[in-house]
């Protein structure tokens, strides 16, 4: 199936939830927040939130600096 993952097409198996995209990005959950179709979805709940076709995946990475 293919979702929206920060404003590109990707292609990703069905029944992939946040968690495991974020495992198969190599990114860790700490250092990011994950919007979903304009949404901002707590990270209590990436395992459970399951993507369908076209989804809008928005990964925001945090930076530190000074």
């Amino acid at each position: 199936m293919d979702i929206i993952l920060n404003g590109e097409k990707k292609q990703v198996h069905e029944g992939l939830n946040i968690a495991e995209l974020l495992t198969v990005l190599n990114i860790k959950t700490e250092q990011v927040a994950v919007e979903l179709n304009l949404a901002i979805i707590n990270k209590n709940y990436y395992e459970n939130k399951i993507l369908e076709n076209e989804d809008c995946v928005e990964i925001i990475s945090f930076v530190g600096g000074g």
